[in-house]
Parts: structure tokens; sequence; C-alpha cells
């Protein structure tokens, strides 16, 4: 009925439903994006028609809980993205001439920290669980095939021509590619493989970090000037030598960072490398047409809310950059300013040299709400976190459960236990009351995943000892270089936040891969089970167990083989030492340290280096001056107004979705909605 009372013509009614229809089909629209998976920009997908992609795992997928799932969350992001473009247009109409000096002091700032002095090269093998295979059964080198069963792991070239990839539901990817073939995984070989190329790496860079089991980065600065060789003339001697050992191929990208080295390593993939100048004008061109999910530490949620607001690639974040911390964040906003200039760190040190925040494991399997086999799962699990402990040499001093409903609903509960835990015993009974208040709380609670971590860890390594018997207590700063260390609200910009950022896009994909992991067991479960070998399930779940177990363990860098002790780098406590027949090892050797008398900080014992520093403090003023002086201001759209509810300038820190932290926000406390808040939980 009209307000007339009158009914609507059929014109007005059809127009009606196609509005509605229309408004369907948009939504789902993001919906199929999302659906594309975590690995759309991975190498080998360029001359793939995504959108048929996308149909085909759209219509495979629907009616199934994970599409129940993946479409929730969707609608969640929607609103949330417009809760972020209502509030960038509230701020369009405001005075924001003050946070855009901010931001471009912020710029130069960080102009001043660029380091165009080092080498960095990250290296990526080439589907490396399929080239393994193909080792053992050349003739799958011209077919297409995939690792992993339930969701593929890797996937050859031919079988990416197909759509396949990565972070792939198996029967899916069957409707794409009928003659698929799929490999069990078998972490083995593929360990014992990863460290024939791992030494390799060790004689041109002995700290190397190893970021995965296929994936590296080198710090060849030293390398190429004790040999007199070019960076891609020796980066070029490094793939033809992993080739000629191992029988795989690698690719590489060589820069300034670690962060362009990792976007570079993909550019021409698959055997081959891409050098991005260490160059200002160079480095400034290639990020400024880089989409952004091509950064690492952007995932498919944080690139959907960007590409809203206008930023599609690197270099539309310049534009915008007087909302960024406004709309997402403090730490956003570095991120995105590091992102915009080709910033990154240039550190590279082995992976296990770095402070680790938690230690944890986690289960999936079929549907269960027994509470007898919730226990014993509990135990079993609280015996898996104790091995882990026992390698990794920590106890936790907080305990956090975590459990999916077979909802996908996550649930994470901790508690603090008088005592430090690490014994399978604390684990389990601290444990179990946060499972037993968790069964109250759900009635018939049915789990399809547990896990158990411990976090503010504390080590059980043994202490050095001095001449007079005294422990050595560990440096309570840690690392106290440039970047990773926070000294004042003046120098805000020294800290690299990537760390959180790309920690929380490793998340997002391992929780892609948990969720396909069990649209893969509706499937199965649909089928004609006789048909099936009635392990089936059973296997695929031992191998999602599998997965995500592997790969978690930190292994010390290889012993350099051909590097002489003359122009190697100094090496850490934990490689590159020959013992002597002995069996004594020498102490890594203690730098002397002077500490700065403008900004209190330790600094290298060497005149020239001390110097620098001083200059650098000194000059960091002046820059802040002279930017502030020559800076335009943006024209005054509106003169800023209090409305008597805490709102000012933009700011409004009423609002308890506020990304950032206001002046008066206490220190330590949490802020809903910020990236990184999650941390907490798992890894995140």
């Amino acid at each position: 009925m009209t307000t007339d009372g009158s009914k609507p013509q059929p014109e007005v009614q059809d127009a009606v439903a196609a509005a509605a229809a229309q408004a369907v089909v948009s939504e789902h629209e993001t919906l199929k994006y999302h659906l594309l998976g975590p690995s759309l920009t991975k190498a080998g997908q360029d001359s793939v028609d995504q959108q048929k992609i996308s149909e085909i795992i759209y219509n495979a997928s629907k009616g199934s809980k994970y599409f129940n799932n993946e479409e929730y969350k969707d609608k969640n992001l929607t609103q949330k993205i417009e809760k972020i473009l209502a509030k960038k247009r509230q701020l369009e109409r405001m005075d924001l001439a003050s946070d855009l000096r901010r931001a471009d002091e912020c710029i130069a700032e960080l102009e001043f920290s660029r380091d165009l002095s080092q080498t960095v090269v990250h290296i990526d093998c080439d589907a490396f669980y399929a080239a393994v295979e193909e080792l053992d059964r050349p003739e799958l080198k011209h077919v297409p095939m995939a690792v992993g069963k339930g969701v593929l792991t890797t996937c050859n070239y031919h079988a990416r021509k197909f759509g396949c990839r990565s972070g792939m539901a198996g029967f899916v990817a069957m409707k794409l590619c009928p003659n698929l073939i799929c490999l069990p995984l078998n972490f083995q070989k593929y360990t014992a493989k990863a460290q024939e190329v791992r030494e390799i790496l060790a004689d041109y860079d002995p700290r190397f970090e190893s970021s995965s089991i296929d994936e590296a980065y080198l710090n060849i600065t030293e390398y190429c000037e004790g040999k007199g060789m070019d960076p891609e003339e020796a980066v070029t001697q490094l793939r033809n030598e992993v080739c000629e050992k191992t029988h795989i191929t690698i690719s590489a990208g060589i820069a300034a960072n670690a962060k362009i080295a990792k976007i570079a390593s993909n550019k021409n993939k698959p055997n081959c490398q891409f050098r991005v100048a260490n160059d200002r004008a160079t480095i400034l061109a290639f990020m400024r047409d880089l989409p952004t999910r091509k950064v690492n530490g952007i995932g498919r949620v944080f690139e959907r809310e960007l590409d809203a607001i206008g930023v599609k690639t690197c270099g539309d974040i310049y534009s915008q950059r007087a909302y960024l911390s406004k709309l997402f964040g403090e730490k956003a906003f570095q991120f995105l300013m590091q992102c915009h200039l080709g910033l990154g760190r240039t550190k590279v040190q082995p992976a296990e040299e770095y402070e680790r925040k938690s230690v944890g494991t986690e289960s999936t399997f079929h549907d269960m709400s027994d509470k007898t086999e919730l226990r014993e799962k509990l135990r079993w699990i609280a015996e898996e976190l104790e091995k882990d402990l026992t390698r990794t040499q920590f106890k936790g001093r907080t305990l956090v459960l975590k459990i999916k409903l077979h909802t996908y609903e996550v649930l994470t509960r901790q508690t603090i236990p008088p005592k430090t835990v690490s014994t399978a015993g604390d684990l389990y009974t601290y444990s179990l009351p946060m499972m037993a208040k968790l069964e109250k709380e759900i009635p018939g609670m049915k789990l399809r995943l547990m896990g158990l971590r411990c976090t503010h860890l504390v080590s059980t390594k043994k202490t050095g000892i001095d001449f007079f018997g005294m422990r050595r207590l560990p440096s309570a700063g840690g690392d106290t270089s440039l970047s990773r260390t926070k000294v004042d609200e003046d120098v805000e910009w020294e800290v690299w936040p990537e760390e959180e950022f790309e920690a929380a896009a490793r998340q997002e994909r391992q929780d892609e891969m948990n969720e396909l992991e069990r649209l893969s067991q509706e499937h199965q479960s649909q089928d004609d089970v006789s048909a099936l070998d009635p392990l089936t399930q059973e296997e695929e779940l031992e191998e999602a167990n599998r997965r995500h177990k592997h790969g978690r363990e930190i292994l010390p860098n290889p012993t350099p083989k051909k590097q002489s002790t003359s122009n190697a780098r100094e090496l850490g406590p934990s490689v590159g030492f020959q013992k002597p027949a002995t069996g004594y090892v020498p102490p890594p050797k203690e730098e002397m340290l002077w500490t700065c008398p403008i900004c209190a900080r330790p600094q290298s014992a060497s005149d020239k280096n001390f110097n620098d520093h001083i200059d650098f403090c000194l000059s960091r003023q002046t820059i802040k001056e002279a930017v502030r002086d020559t800076s335009p201001s943006p024209p005054v759209l509106e003169r800023p107004t209090s409305d008597g509810g805490g709102k000012e300038n933009g700011h409004n820190y009423s609002n308890g979705n506020k990304r950032g932290r206001p002046p008066s926000k206490r220190k330590g406390e949490p802020v809903m909605g910020e990236r990184g808040s999650k941390k907490l939980f798992f890894g995140v």
C-alpha cells in the first residue's frame, strides 16, 4: 500500500524488486571477491579469469556452513566500512590543518631515516612442496598437480593456469581442473630439502632470517663488498648454486630493505629475480602504482577498508594522509606512510633471535560434544604444548584456551595461574576450569577446534655466571636499534609497526585455511561415503593438524661452509662457531657502547658512527621546524567547533569505536578495534 492507501503500480513493484535484487547482487559481489581466497596475488594468476573463478567457488560452497560464515563476516565488514565512510565525511567538514602538518612532519622525519646503504634479498622457493614432489616423480612436472588433499597447500604452475592455488578447498580445485593430481603432505621430505637450501644461504649471509620453510631474508651487503660483486651478480650466482645442488628453483627480490625485497621477489616468478635500485626516486616510482594488497601486512579486510576511502595503490596513501590516524589508528597511520615511502627494516637476523611472544598448539577434529572426549582432547593438547615449551625453553605466566564451535564462532578464555606453568599436568589443571565454565555458558557445546597457548613467557635457559659467581641479568631493553625501540613521543616514527601487521595478515591466512578445511569436510559428508575410503576424513584431519604444527619450530641457522672468518659478519651465539677439539665454544664478543648525551641511548663505540648519530640528534628538531615553516596549510572548509560531547578539530574521544589512543587514555589500556590489539591471542 502507498501512503494514500492505494495499491502500488506494477512498474513501482518491479522497480522495488529490481532495486532489492541489485542490492543483493552488489552485496554478494564483495563476498565473491572475498571467496577468491588469501592467495589471489600468488604468481601464475595474471592470465586467469578471476570473475569466472569466483562464480565457481561461490556456487560450489553456497549453502555450506563455511559459506554462511563468510557471508556473515562480509556483512559485518560492510557495516564497518559504512561507519568508516561516515566518519570520513564528518572529518571532511572540519579543519584538519594540524593533522596535515603532523603527517608532513612524519614524512620528513621518515625520509631522514631512509637507509640506502644496505642490500637485502628475499628468497622464495618456486612452488616449493610441488617442486620437491616432482623430484621423486618427474612425470608430474608437465601436468596440473597440487600438494594437499582437503585444502591445497601448493600448486605447480600448470595447475595455476586453471585458477588453482594454495588456500583452496580440494573439491573446488577439481571443479576448476578435473585432471588435477593431488598428493598428500610429506613435511619430513620438505624440511630435509629446505635444510639443503639453508646451508647454501648461510654461505652468503650466516645470519639470514627464515620467514617460513621456503622463504628467507638475507643481507648481502658485506658479501658483495668482500667479493667485489654486484648484488644482481651475487644473487644470480646464489640462485644457480641452489638449482645445481638442490634441483629446485628459487626467485629473488633485491632492494634496500626487507619490505620492498619481499614485493620484488614476486615480480618475475618463477626462477628469476627483480631488483629495485637503492635510489629514492626509483623506490617511490615502484611503490606509487603498487596495489595495496601486494604489500606484506595488508590482507583482504584491510584492503577493502582502504579501497573504500579511495586508497587502491600505495601512491594513493599520500592524498588521504590527514585522515588515516583518525580512521584506522596511529599504528596503521605509521605503517601506511612507510608503505607510501617504500621504507622498511634493513636489519636481518636469525629467526630464533626475535623475542618470542607466546608458545601454543591447537588441533582440529570432527564435531565433538562428549565431555569425556573433550577432556581427553584437552589433556592431549596440554601434552603437546609441554613438548613445545620444553623445546623452546619457556614457561608461561598466562594460559589461554581457544575453542572454535561447530558454528565457526571462536572463543578465547585466559587465566593467570599462581605460578609459571610448563608441564602437561599444570597446563591441564589450570585450563580445565576454563573449559568447564564454557560448558556451563554454552549448553550442548560442540567443538571442532581446541588450542592452548602460554603468553608472558619466562625463559628457562640458564643465565651466564660471571667471575664472582653472580648471575648476569639479561638486558631489560633487549634490542636497542632505531628500528625496534621507542624512546619518547618525539621519535614515535622510529618504531616499525610492520611486524604486527604482518602477524595479523598471517593469522588471517591461517584462519582461512582452518575454515576451508571445514568446507572440505562438509563436502565429503554430503558425498556417497560408501564410495570413499573410510579413513579419508580421518587422514584429512591428520593432515590439517600436521599443517598447523609444521613450520612453528625455529631451527638455528646452519654453519657456513665456504665463508672465511676474515670477511664474515660477526656471528651470534647460536650460529657460525666451529667447535674446537676440546668442545669449548668461545662466547660472543661484547660490543663497547657509548651513551649519546642528547637522547641517552647507547651507540657503537666508533668515532664516525657516534659523531653521525650526534649530528642526527641535533638536526632532528631543525628538520621538524623547517618542515613546519614550509608546509602549506590546506584551505579551511569549516571552523572547528565543539558540540559539548568532547569533539573538537576532528577528535571525538567519546566515540567508542575510535581507533588510536586519545591523550587522556590511560597507558596500557587496550583500544577496541585497533589493528594489532588481537595480538594477545594466538599470535595474531
